[in-house]
C-alpha cells in the first residue's frame, strides 16, 4: 500500500501510509485507538460504509506486483486477501461446512443444479484437518466455543485460496491454552506461504508470532521495526511519541479490613470461596477461564445468587440480593464486556456516567442540571475521557475511551469496594497506563480494590496481593514480591 490517504468529516483517518508486506511473514499492525489501523485494513478488504465501500482518496495498492483496484470484499477474495474480524462473520444458525462454503456450494448438474451435500461436507471436512481441529463439519455454528469459531473463520478464508490474511485482535477472546492452539496453526500455514498481518494491542505477543511491526501513530507511519530488534519499550514509544510507563511506581497505604466473604458457594461453579481485602488493598485475581473469577464477582455484586455464604463490609454482615443492593453498601463493579454490560452505547457519556447515581442528582424525578454537570466534568477532566464532550454519543468512542466511561460510572457512585474484571482488555497501551495509573491512585486514597485479569504482568505488577482460582476454589495466595509467573500459573492449573 502506497502513500494511501483517507478522510472523514473533520479527521485525516490516514495521511500518506505505506505498508508492505512479504510472502510467508506474520506482520504486526500496531497503534494506539484511532491510529488508523482498522481504516487502512478496511480499505485494503473494502469494508460497507453508508456511501459505498471503504476506499482510498488517493494512493495504491499493489499485490504480488500489480496495481489492483478494490471496489468491495469480492475483489479482494478474488486476488487472495482474506480479513477475520475480531466479531466474527459467521452465520450461527448454519452448520460449520455451510459457513465455510457459503455463496458456493458445490452443486449437482452445474450452477443451478441442487446442493451436493455429501461433497460439501467433505470439501469443508478437509480444511477443517488441515487446521488440526476436532469438530465435526456439520456441527452447527452456534454450539461452538470462540476459538473453535475462529478456526471456521480461518478455514473459510482458505477455502477461497486467501494468500493475505488479516485478523483484528485475534486473541482477545481466546484462553492462553487457545491462543498457543492459534498460534501453532498459524506457523504452519506460515510455511505453506500464507502471509498474516495481525491487528493487536498484546505486545507480549507480538514478540511471540511476528516476524516485523509496522506501527501507525495519527494516521501516519510512526515506524517498522523487526521484532527480533524491538523491546516493549520501543514500540510503545513509536506508539505514543513518548516515553510510557505501562505500570506506575505504586505507593501503598494499606489500612484495616474492609471487605471480606466467606464461604461463597454457587453449585458447579463456585465452592466455599474465602478472602479479604483491606483500606487501600489492591487484590489481583487470577485464574484460567472456568477457573470461577467472574462467577465469583458477579455473585458478589448480586448479579447471579449464592447457594450460601456471606458477605461483609466493613465488619458489618450485608445481604445483597441485587445490584441496586451492592451499589447501596458501597460496592462498584467494572465487568468485562464493557459493551454489552458495562455501557448503554446509544447514550451519552453524560448519560451513562450518572446512571448509578441518578435519585442522588435528581429531585422530584427531575435532574440537577448544575450537579450532574459537576460530576461528569469532573471524570471527563480526571480521566482525561476523549473527547471531552459530555453529550458525545458513547458508541462512537475509542475503546479505551469507552473503559474510562465505565470507570467513572462507578467512581461517580463513591464505592468503598471497586471490582474491575480485565479493566485494560482489548485498549491501546496508551489507556492502559492511564488506567493502570488511576487504580493505583484509587488504592492511595483509601478504595478496596479487586483486579480480575488473565494477564500475568498486570495480576504481579499492580497486586498488592494475588489470590488464583482453579476449578471454583482459591488454589493460592501470594504477596506481590514473592509471586511469580511460574508460581501463579502453577496453581491456576493443578488438580484439585
Amino acid at each position: 500500500m502506497e502513500k494511501i490517504v483517507k478522510t472523514f468529516p473533520g479527521v485525516k483517518a490516514l495521511d500518506d501510509v505505506d505498508l508492505e508486506v512479504y510472502k510467508g511473514e506474520v506482520l504486526a499492525l500496531v497503534g494506539e485507538n484511532g491510529a488508523g489501523k482498522t481504516t487502512l485494513m478496511e480499505i485494503l478488504n473494502p469494508h460497507p460504509a453508508p456511501t459505498g465501500f471503504y476506499q482510498q482518496e488517493s494512493g495504491k495498492i499493489y499485490f504480488e506486483g500489480r496495481e489492483i483496484k478494490l471496489r468491495g470484499p469480492l475483489d479482494a477474495q478474488n486476488v487472495g486477501i482474506s480479513f477475520i474480524h475480531q466479531h466474527f462473520n459467521l452465520a450461527p444458525n448454519l452448520s460449520v461446512c455451510e459457513n465455510i462454503l457459503l455463496g458456493r456450494e458445490p452443486r449437482k448438474g452445474g450452477i443451478l443444479g441442487i446442493i451436493d451435500k455429501k461433497k460439501m461436507k467433505e470439501t469443508a471436512a478437509d480444511y477443517l484437518s488441515k487446521l488440526g481441529v476436532k469438530f465435526s463439519a456439520d456441527t452447527p455454528t452456534g454450539d461452538l466455543g470462540v476459538a473453535q469459531k475462529q478456526m471456521v473463520e480461518i478455514a473459510k478464508a482458505l477455502s477461497v485460496y486467501a494468500k493475505l490474511l488479516i485478523m483484528d485482535e485475534p486473541t482477545a477472546p481466546l484462553t492462553d491454552n487457545e491462543v498457543d492452539k492459534l498460534f501453532a496453526i498459524v506457523n504452519k500455514l506460515k510455511k505453506e506461504g500464507i502471509t498474516f498481518i495481525f491487528v493487536t494491542h498484546k505486545l507480549n505477543e507480538v514478540f511471540k508470532m511476528c516476524d516485523r511491526v509496522v506501527v501507525l501513530r495519527d494516521g501516519k507511519n510512526a515506524g517498522s521495526i523487526e521484532t527480533k530488534e524491538a523491546t516493549e519499550e520501543t514500540i510503545t514509544q513509536m506508539m505514543v511519541g513518548r516515553d510510557l510507563k505501562m505500570f506506575p511506581e505504586r505507593k501503598t497505604n494499606i489500612g484495616g479490613k474492609i471487605f471480606e466473604v466467606k464461604n461463597l458457594t454457587r453449585e458447579g461453579l463456585i465452592e466455599n470461596v474465602s478472602f479479604e481485602v483491606k483500606k487501600g488493598e489492591i487484590l489481583g485475581l487470577y485464574g484460567l477461564v472456568g477457573a470461577g473469577r467472574t462467577e465469583t464477582m458477579r455473585a458478589i455484586f448480586g448479579l447471579d445468587q449464592l447457594d450460601k455464604g456471606e458477605i461483609y463490609i466493613d465488619g458489618e454482615k450485608v445481604s445483597i440480593k441485587s445490584p441496586a443492593d451492592a451499589i447501596n453498601k458501597g460496592i462498584g463493579f467494572v465487568p468485562e464486556d464493557r459493551q454489552s454490560q458495562g455501557l448503554v452505547p446509544l447514550m451519552s457519556i453524560k448519560e451513562n456516567i450518572t446512571l448509578p447515581v441518578l435519585d442522588r442528582i435528581s429531585k422530584s424525578k427531575v435532574i440537577k442540571g448544575e450537579e450532574e454537570k459537576r460530576i461528569v466534568g469532573k471524570y471527563i477532566d480526571e480521566l482525561k475521557i476523549s473527547p471531552g464532550e459530555p453529550d458525545s454519543a458513547v458508541k462512537g468512542l475509542s475503546g479505551g475511551n469507552q473503559q474510562k466511561v465505565v470507570l467513572a460510572k462507578w467512581l461517580a457512585s463513591c464505592p468503598k469496594i471497586l471490582i474491575l474484571d480485565e479493566p485494560t482488555r482489548g485498549i491501546d497501551v496508551g489507556a492502559k497506563a492511564e488506567i493502570h495509573f488511576r487504580i493505583s491512585l484509587l488504592a492511595l486514597q483509601g478504595l478496596g480494590v479487586i483486579i480480575v485479569s488473565s494477564e500475568l504482568p498486570e495480576i504481579i505488577k499492580m497486586s498488592d496481593r494475588i489470590l488464583v482460582m482453579a476449578e471454583g476454589k482459591i488454589t493460592g495466595e501470594f504477596l506481590s514480591e514473592e509471586a511469580t509467573e511460574e508460581k501463579i500459573i502453577g496453581c491456576a492449573v493443578m488438580e484439585n
